[in-house]
């Protein structure tokens, strides 16, 4: 058996491949070009893999011996089971553990990679991550202001790195400032770096005084150097601008905020903050582009305006009422629950009681007393449901911890499996490419010890992920 080496089998943290010379350090005085000019070779130092040296090609031909495959999630898994991936993709998959002569011109060369004594299931997919940070509170407040694209840059980087060795392959990025994102997107799909396949919204938009009002919190001379990205509008003409800088920059999806929220430094409440001819206007010209829209929103009065207005999903939505389930069934809109955001708020509150002050205090309260109650009522409603974590406001690499809140909040293991697969496929518009292991499809799969059908938290402990047809982690002794 010939076995393939991790790219995870090295130190936590990157090194510099070469120091960054001194006459880049004074990032304050670089104009913007600069800075993302910076910002790139930031991200391309953090691989483990030097930027000069492209990284190896995916073995031509691999046969994956399963012990247990759940090859479409939703549907009953199958035992012993033989994968054929061929140049990153799905070939063939058949019952039993066979070799390269069961399968025509396969050469007996082909690698194999022996995981019989697994569970093998499809990468996992977060609808809802922000890469760029793990801070919150006055932490993040701070770094808002002390960090620079290049140090973004470095962060996003082992964030990704982080989430792809969590059994993560792909992930929809709902917000960052400063391309950053972006970029990873870009340096990722051409194989620089390691990480998760993404699907990023850039910067998202807000009304002013809204939940993602990048002054919120700042003293006014901060202002105008903190609202630098045009995600700002007001009226429906200017949310429509709004839509069209972001597609200007190249984003795949377009995340707004309809109603206030928990972070926000604004004590403006979690209700409504978009009048519905903007919330209209931002989701009819992201459907001209062919782009689907992200909603934030907690308050059901702010759900419901998304939903009316046409949104492709709900994030949070941790106040949902019959009227607003029944505009759920009736949009098809999906609902992405965002659970794990509370284990974040504990965490920051049991290190430093002071993590969080004022306003954001009080909704962070309510927000860990009152999750998984929507959940709850949506699961026997029907609504459609997938996975995501908000990781950023919970860690990164934890994204697996979600599993356990939906399954204590009236979903089966079975259920969350799919929403973080087969659902979140469909939510993103990559159906046709990942979710299940069918001919075809991306070779993107995990596998853990242990039946996560049975017990959902063996997810949290992903020993082997390939992702394109390479393995991009293996834990297994040599």
């Amino acid at each position: 058996m010939t076995k393939p080496s991790s790219r995870f089998a090295i130190a936590p943290c990157f090194i510099p491949i070469r120091p960054i010379p001194r006459l880049f350090l004074p990032r304050l005085f670089l104009p913007r070009a600069a800075n993302l000019c910076l910002a790139l070779a930031a991200a391309l130092l953090a691989s483990p893999v030097p930027a000069a040296e492209p990284a190896p090609d995916a073995p031509q031909w691999t046969l994956l011996h399963a012990g247990n495959l759940l090859d479409r999630p939703g549907r009953a898994p199958r035992g012993n089971s033989t994968l054929l991936v061929h140049d990153g993709r799905i070939e063939a998959v058949r019952d039993g553990h066979l070799d390269a002569s069961a399968f025509p011109g396969v050469p007996a060369t082909a690698t194999v990679i022996d995981l019989r004594d697994r569970y093998v299931l499809p990468g996992l997919i977060d609808s809802h991550v922000h890469l760029t940070s793990d801070k919150a509170g006055i932490e993040a407040q701070l770094e808002d202001v002390s960090q620079g694209v290049a140090d973004q840059a470095f962060e996003a980087a082992v964030n990704a790195r982080k989430t792809l060795a969590a059994g993560f392959t792909t992930v929809r990025n709902l917000g960052d400032g400063d391309g950053v994102t972006l970029a990873l997107r870009d340096a990722i799909a051409a194989g620089k770096l390691p990480g998760p396949r993404i699907i990023d919204a850039g910067t998202s938009i807000s009304t002013t005084s809204g939940h993602m009002d990048p002054t919120l919190g700042y003293r006014e001379e901060l202002h105008a150097a903190l609202d630098s990205h045009g995600n700002l509008c007001d009226g429906a003409d200017d949310c429509r601008r709004a839509v069209r800088r972001q597609v200007a920059r190249g984003v795949d999806v377009i995340k707004i905020a309809t109603t206030g929220g928990v972070n926000s430094r604004i004590g403006a409440g979690l209700g409504q903050q978009m009048f519905e001819d903007e919330a209209r206007a931002i989701v009819e010209t992201a459907h001209l582009y062919k782009k689907k829209v992200a909603v934030h929103a907690h308050g059901a009065d702010g759900i419901a305006v998304a939903l009316r207005a046409g949104a492709d999903s709900i994030e949070h939505g941790t106040l949902l009422d019959k009227d607003t389930i029944a505009a759920f069934r009736k949009s098809g809109a999906w609902y992405v629950p965002t659970l794990s955001t509370v284990n974040g708020y504990k965490e920051r509150l049991a290190r430093n009681p002071e993590a969080y002050t004022g306003e954001v205090r009080r909704k962070i309260e309510w927000r860990i007393g009152i999750t998984g109650k929507a959940l709850r009522a949506a699961v026997p409603a029907g609504i459609k449901i997938a996975f995501g974590t908000d990781a950023g406001v919970s860690l990164h690499g934890r994204n697996a911890d979600e599993f356990e809140l939906m399954v204590a909040n009236g979903m089966t293991p079975a259920t969350a499996i799919q929403a973080a697969t087969v659902n979140a496929a469909e939510l993103l518009g990559l159906a046709d490419q990942v979710g299940s292991l069918e001919p075809g499809k991306r070779a993107d799969l995990i596998a853990v010890s242990g039946d996560p059908l049975a017990d959902v938290t063996v997810l949290k402990q992903v020993g082997f992920v390939m992702k394109d047809g390479r393995v991009e982690k293996d834990t297994r002794a040599p």
